[in-house]
């Protein structure tokens, strides 16, 4: 180990800041896959509700800040540069600005904690179209592993849901029909209350060919355990593929009409484990078509936040560095253990990859 870096690249989805980028960053989120324009349009009313702007891209700034603050304080003191996938600031042109400034060699931390095509290896291939944009000196970019069961990953997450069950608790008897007034302990839900573990869902071709529903169950199983609860599932929300597409199911809001249907709790706290950061999807999707669903089905909800800016979160980020620069531990719980920095050839294929190779 003891590799020499320059910098830290922080990779994020991006988002559009004003109401005349939402159309033209939904067709660079599109591009090349087969969604129909009326779903696009559909997705934009939901930046519309917002005045066009995703809150990420002020996330992720909060973040790199945070980032900064942790490096400054323990090391390694390395500047920290952003690139976003689908909007400004564009990887390719914040590969420039490292090349200009001297930057030759980068760790890349990407707002994905789990593998997948989307989650992971789509980051690596839109990582090397800038550098290939860039061209001669551009910056070698090596990517942190994913960190669905890094203990800082898990802590700030299991954090944030007791967080979620304290505020549900405090649930004035008037407002709910359902014993939900007694505190929860320092683990443990109130009675009557399930857990919803939240995730973006995926087609079933990309789930299969990749450990994404895998580490999403252990981040399940191990937040659960931690916290002391039986009672959860893991469901998905944001599909946007084709009708005739399968993707990973249940549906979030499909589920919640299902635990009212079958009295599974009386209450819920909602907790989005795919994203970092409380952006778009999680607003409208949770938020607000979720929480207005719970309501008119009579069920107390609350939306465990995403770790964000949380310390535990952001130390962890620390120790993915010092995992590369200084040979520091490779921490993981579970059983899946931590995953490995370079990933194989085949792994976590695009499915519009494997619909060509069905047709050979």
């Amino acid at each position: 180990m003891n590799m020499t870096y320059d910098a830290i690249l922080v990779v994020s989805f991006g988002g559009p800041e004003k109401h005349e980028d939402v159309i033209p960053f939904l067709e660079n989120v599109l591009r090349g896959r087969n969604v129909p324009r009326e779903r696009m349009l559909a997705v934009a009313e939901h930046y519309y509700h917002f005045d066009g702007k995703s809150p990420i891209n002020q996330q992720t700034r909060e973040l790199i800040a945070a980032i900064e603050k942790e490096l400054a304080l323990h090391g390694p003191k390395l500047p920290v540069y952003w690139g976003n996938r689908n909007w400004h600031p564009m990887l390719a042109d914040t590969l420039r600005q490292m090349k200009a400034d001297g930057v030759r060699r980068a760790l890349a931390f990407v707002t994905s904690a789990y593998s997948s095509y989307s989650g992971c290896r789509q980051y690596r291939e839109d990582i090397g179209r800038a550098q290939v944009e860039v061209g001669e000196g551009v910056p070698q970019v090596e990517k942190l592993r994913v960190f669905f069961n890094h203990p800082g990953f898990l802590k700030a997450t299991e954090e944030r849901i007791q967080d979620a069950l304290g505020e549900l608790s405090s649930v004035k008897q008037e407002e709910s029909k359902s014993p939900l007034l007694a505190k929860p302990a320092r683990s443990g839900a109130p009675n009557n209350v399930q857990i919803i573990y939240v995730a973006h869902s995926v087609p079933l071709s990309m789930a299969d060919t990749s450990d994404y529903v895998k580490q999403l169950e252990d981040v399940r199983r191990l937040s659960s355990e931690a916290l002391g609860i039986e009672n959860d599932a893991l469901v998905y929300q944001s599909r946007s593929g084709a009708p005739g597409q399968p993707w990973l199911e249940p549906d979030i809001l499909d589920y919640l009409r299902n635990v009212k249907a079958k009295n599974l709790a009386d209450g819920v706290v909602i907790a989005p484990i795919s994203f970092i950061s409380d952006h778009m999807e999680v607003l409208y999707d949770l938020d607000i078509e979720a929480r207005n669903l719970c309501e008119s089905l009579g069920l107390a909800m609350a939306r465990a936040k995403t770790v964000g800016v949380h310390p535990k979160f952001v130390g962890m980020i620390r120790e993915l560095i010092l995992e590369k620069t200084s040979g520091a531990d490779r921490r993981a719980l579970g059983t899946l253990g931590a995953r490995g920095d370079v990933c194989a050839e085949d792994c976590c294929p695009a499915p519009v990859r494997l619909a060509q190779k069905l047709h050979r």
